[in-house]
């Protein structure tokens, strides 16, 4: 085991990557190395994700499995969702654990370190609020995540809303944004590096500002961003909260070319009388008008959703309405997700009604449909040249040469499509390629 090394396990989304960035920010700052080797780590620490229970169970399985190979000397940390939900529950099924670090208590990581080797504390040691609160990030410290030429640039912690299907308001507590000021500091630093790309996370990005007094946050922190940001050619907006798309965020959009024709809505259904129930924007008109004047606005948009299958209540009627929806709006990308029950949530009362097995056959049914609208739309960029951000390579099977990986703007890291491009093009950069093929997500490339 060397000494101040640390592993860190990052789980779940981009949120949680740009706080397990700053923890290990910290850490550095501290003089801790990474180490790869769990087993040579003087600290291992995990970000958990608990937002549902397949989320909770790979946490499970990573912390049991660190856990049962823990040698004396390490210190094994547990942060994140899962233990500012669940702490007791963490400890009754993970033995093994020195110290619990809240959500929202990234900055604290030292803070808990310290207390874990003062041998004062009675071990596990617990640093979990209440109440889920935000700290200030130290000074030096960005709140974000860099992989290759793109980034991902947190403006906001926390959400408002009350949908009955989420656990997020109980786990991260209320919208806090953060200063505009901070975030640029962070996007001028990300410039210094190379970034070309930023991705804008938060769980509600159209909410940004709401708690500072601002009007139209969003679309002022954009024209911010791109005024201070010149050198950064793409910045993508995702989690884009229904029925807060204003007529001034679109105009901002069609008007700033570094500004992506790319926005992620989360709809999460079509049924009105479902949505009631998920207290969720039941206005279909309101969407109908949006997508009509964002398409109208920027040709080229490209529009992601994701949808809920099997919620409470969720009849073959609704399921089929849902699907019509689908098909009438031909969404670019689009994610699908079976109902979780969570316990705690304003859906809890509602059970679980929906069999598995149905779930399963409509969330494919879904899915089927989407793929046949997302091949055409591929299909139709045959011929055209689009920008790409390439992020690696490969070789092709057979000794068929070098090929290069990337993504066009419209496909948000991590959960959208490829761009396969013949040839070995510099990795973070962006460079024109001419569409030479199209496949269900993906699309195939030669260099212009």
């Amino acid at each position: 085991m060397n000494e101040k090394t640390f592993h860190l396990v990052s789980l779940g989304c981009a949120k949680n990557t740009v706080d397990s960035n700053a923890m290990a920010q910290l850490l550095q700052g501290e003089g801790y190395r990474p180490e790869q080797d769990p087993a040579q780590a003087e600290v291992i620490l995990v970000n958990t994700c608990g937002f549902i229970e397949p989320a909770r169970e790979e946490s499970y399985a990573v912390l049991n499995e660190l856990a049962a190979s823990k040698k004396a000397g390490q210190l094994l940390v547990a942060a994140g969702c899962l233990t500012q939900r669940y702490g007791e529950e963490v400890l009754k099924k993970v033995t093994g654990i020195d110290g619990l670090l809240g959500t929202r208590r990234w900055m604290d990581i030292l803070q808990v370190l310290k207390g874990l080797r003062s041998g004062r504390a009675p071990l596990p040691l617990y640093h979990l609020p209440d109440a889920p609160v935000v700290g200030r990030a130290p000074e030096g410290t960005h709140e974000a995540h860099i992989e290759g030429g793109s980034a991902f640039l947190k403006i906001a912690d926390g959400c408002r809303r009350t949908c009955a299907f989420c656990a997020i308001p109980a786990i991260k507590g209320t919208a806090i944004s953060r200063p505009v000021e901070e975030i640029l500091i962070d996007a001028r630093y990300l410039q210094s590096r190379g970034v070309k790309e930023i991705n804008l996370i938060a769980q509600d990005t159209t909410d940004y500002g709401h708690d500072l007094g601002m009007k139209d946050g969003l679309a002022t922190l954009l024209t911010s961003l791109s005024d201070t940001v010149p050198d950064v050619s793409w910045i993508r907006i995702l989690y884009a909260y229904p029925g807060y798309i204003t007529d001034s965020l679109i105009g901002v959009m069609a008007d700033n070319p570094q500004i992506l024709p790319y926005i992620d809505i989360p709809l999460q259904h079509a049924d009105p009388e479902i949505l009631k129930s998920m207290r969720r924007p039941a206005n279909i008109e309101w969407v109908y008008q949006t997508v009509e004047k964002l398409r109208q606005k920027m040709p080229g948009l490209a529009l992601r959703t994701t949808f809920i299958v099997g919620y409470p209540g969720e009849t073959e009627r609704s399921f089929q309405r849902l699907l019509d929806f689908l098909e009438d709006l031909e969404f670019d990308r689009v994610g699908v997700f079976k109902y979780s029950f969570e316990p705690g949530t304003g859906a809890e009362p509602l059970g679980d009604p929906v069999p598995a097995d149905v779930k399963e056959e409509r969330l494919a049914a879904l899915m089927l449909a989407q793929q046949e609208i997302s091949l055409k739309k591929n299909q139709a960029l045959i011929g055209k040249t689009l920008d790409v951000l390439i992020e690696g390579q490969g070789e092709v099977e057979g000794g068929g040469g070098l090929i290069s990986l990337g993504r066009s703007y419209r496909d948000a890291p991590e959960i959208d499509g490829m761009v396969i491009v013949e040839g070995d093009l510099p990795v973070g950069e962006i460079a024109p390629v001419r569409i030479s093929g199209a496949m269900v997500y993906d699309l195939a490339a030669v260099p212009v």
